[in-house]
């Protein structure tokens, strides 16, 4: 019998920005190299149901969009899967055209069929050119009269590699509103469902799922496949490991499917993830691509690496990322139609085997921050690769109202990266990951923004203690972090609206660099320029009434180190939105703060291979479920 790997979906929301990433009715052109909509035809009107959609006499509708068309490339690449089949159910006289692309983008028509009344058309369509790059889609062209698509699925007679469920884990702090609605979109997915053992819930909050208003419903639909599990706060990294453990518990569960919880799903992503899985020829990681919750057709990355010598994770072209799709829909997005690897992807959704935890571990006790991209490349190393599949994906809260670099998080961003060099690191004392750590350091003191560097330092000083510091410290970093910004006057974040702070100059306001375009000194003219300012800092005390009030604001898009380090204090947007901070120059902290910090990247650089034998060492107890066990058990 067919295994259904892909159903044709539309969105379970009334919301037009929506559309775009199920259906493209629209007529586009081309412009000096860039697509341009010429006339816009999709309506949300027309989506008939969750599986059906109606096309107006005389019109075309493609379902050549990210969720609907089929990532050929990745199924031949990936699977074992050689031959698929289309099957599209019609109503009323249409004509149904499948195309296909390569690599580069370029769309070939494959076969069509003209139908008319209640019909069936199935396509066989082989999986055998698609190395490089390339998807299948199909486009319905009506008649004379108003066509309906009642449903269409992809399809294959090929044997799976491995046949168990999933387990869903979703970690939560204090976000009870968007687990209730996942629940929900759950229960109300019953082909999700068919591919889910259990759903594992694990409350870190003080904000209890389970006491929300809203959970008795989908908990009363969903039965005994969900399971809420209530921990103290052991951050992301905690909440996925107890996931796994119960998973690796479940017979039933091949895959522990781990859901963010700040986020909105589309169900039918879920079964794609599982049946990828099931079919990838050896246990692949298979992760899922992140949307925008704020501005639903925008996708943040395709595919996401780490560079080897900065050791940085970045997305592949992100140059051309975030990626708009009422700008440009798939078909017109060539770059879109080439098979990207990735290194690795971010946990907010991401399918990971049962037979990969039990070969490499469970995550890095990192409480957060790079426990994903960790836990991916030790996959890899031990033969597992990770698969950021298109046309599974969710929305997730944005991080444009966040700059979590200067807030209490930035202990965890600087840990992270170091430790995940040490321990995957290929290149001599860790390529240039220190020297960028330096400069880190150097643009958050030129910017006058002292507590990060202190919180900076203190991820250094970690570091520097070796691996036991990692499970040591899970409960306790994160409270204490969050504590020392009482110390810093410049993590205040004015809101009064009778105390609104003023500066002396005004805001200063800059024209917008072009995409891709790099802002600010660069070359020579870069290292100069730090060197002077630098030093600048060092030898020239503020002005006292630059205490009193600041010199200049600039909005938080302005406020680059190379702009900021000019003047002795500065008004600044919070990131967000909600008020303005001040930052004020205080040549003491600056100059404790760059001594200390060339101090420890000095000790560093010098113990760097010898940490980077303890953490190595150290590794498969650090990941071992009896260590996390320790923490599950002390704690509950």
């Amino acid at each position: 019998m067919p295994t259904v790997l892909q159903h044709v979906v539309l969105p379970t929301e009334n919301d037009p920005d929506l559309l775009p990433l199920y259906l493209d009715a629209d007529t586009w052109s081309t412009i000096d190299g860039e697509p341009v909509r010429v006339a816009s035809n999709t309506q949300i009107g027309d989506v008939l149901g969750r599986r059906s959609v109606r096309v107006r006499a005389g019109g075309r509708t493609s379902f050549g969009t990210y969720f609907n068309a089929f990532p050929a490339s990745y199924w031949q690449h990936w699977t074992g899967v050689r031959q698929i089949a289309l099957t599209v159910h019609t109503s009323g006289p249409a004509t149904v055209l499948v195309y296909r692309s390569n690599g580069s983008g370029i769309s070939q028509r494959v076969d069509l069929a003209s139908v008319a009344d209640d019909a069936e058309t199935t396509f066989d369509l082989p999986l055998t050119q698609f190395s490089d790059g390339g998807w299948i889609w199909f486009d319905v062209v009506a008649g004379s009269e108003d066509a309906t698509v009642l449903s269409a699925e992809w399809t294959t007679d090929h044997s799976p590699a491995r046949t168990g469920r999933a387990s869903v884990g979703i970690t939560t702090f204090n976000k009870p509103d968007f687990c209730v609605a996942t629940l929900a979109a759950l229960a109300e997915s019953p082909e999700a469902l068919e591919v889910i053992d259990r759903i594992f819930l694990i409350d870190q909050g003080t904000r209890r799922v389970d006491q929300h208003e809203g959970f008795a419903a989908p908990a009363a639909a969903l039965g005994d496949t969900l399971e809420v599990i209530a921990q103290p706060n052991l951050g992301g990294s905690g909440g996925f490991s107890r996931a796994m453990v119960e998973t690796l518990r479940r017979p039933e569960s091949d895959f522990v499917q781990l859901l963010d919880d700040d986020v909105r799903i589309e169900p039918e992503a879920i079964r794609r993830s599982v049946l990828f899985g099931r079919y990838a020829t050896t246990p692949t990681i298979v992760g899922a691509h992140m949307f925008d919750l704020l501005d639903r057709a925008k996708l943040n990355a395709w595919a996401e690496v780490v560079d080897e010598e900065p050791f940085m994770w970045r997305p592949l072209h992100d140059d051309v990322f975030p990626h708009d799709f009422r700008q440009a829909n798939l078909r017109q997005s060539p770059l879109l139609h080439a098979r990207m690897d990735a290194d690795y992807n971010g946990w907010w959704m991401c399918l990971i085997p049962t037979a990969v935890i039990r070969e490499v571990g469970l995550a890095l006790p990192a409480f957060l921050k790079w426990d994903d991209a960790e836990f991916c490349l030790r996959a890899r190393e031990a033969g597992f690769p990770t698969v950021s599949l298109p046309g599974a994906a969710l929305w997730h809260v944005s991080w444009v109202g966040k700059d979590d670099a200067i807030d209490w998080q930035a202990y965890y961003h600087a840990r992270g990266r170091l430790v995940a060099a040490l321990l995957h690191s290929t290149a001599p004392r860790g390529g240039t990951v220190l020297r960028h750590s330096r400069r880190a350091d150097l643009k958050h003191l030129m910017m006058m923004q002292y507590y990060p560097t202190e919180l900076r330092h203190l991820a250094l000083e970690d570091v520097l203690s070796g691996p036991g510091h990692l499970h040591r410290t899970l409960t306790t970093r994160m409270p204490e972090a969050r504590a020392l910004a009482a110390s810093f006057p410049e993590t205040v974040v004015h809101t009064d609206p009778d105390d609104v702070p003023r500066s002396r100059r005004g805001m200063r306001v800059f024209p917008l660099p072009r995409r891709g375009e790099r802002a600010g000194p660069a070359g020579l003219a870069r290292a100069v320029f730090t060197a002077r300012m630098l030093a600048r800092q060092f030898l020239r005390a503020p002005a006292a009434h630059h205490a009193e009030m600041p010199d200049v604001e600039f909005g938080k898009r302005d406020a680059d180190w190379w702009r900021v380090s000019h003047v002795d204090s500065a008004l600044v947007s919070a990131a967000d939105g909600s008020g303005t901070q001040i930052y004020t120059r205080d040549r003491r902290s600056y100059r404790r703060l760059l001594r200390r910090s060339l101090r420890l990247h000095r000790e560093l650089a010098a113990q760097w291979p010898r940490l980077a034998r303890e953490y190595r060492a150290a590794l498969d107890d650090l990941v071992s479920e009896p260590a996390w066990r320790a923490h599950f058990e002390h704690n509950a």
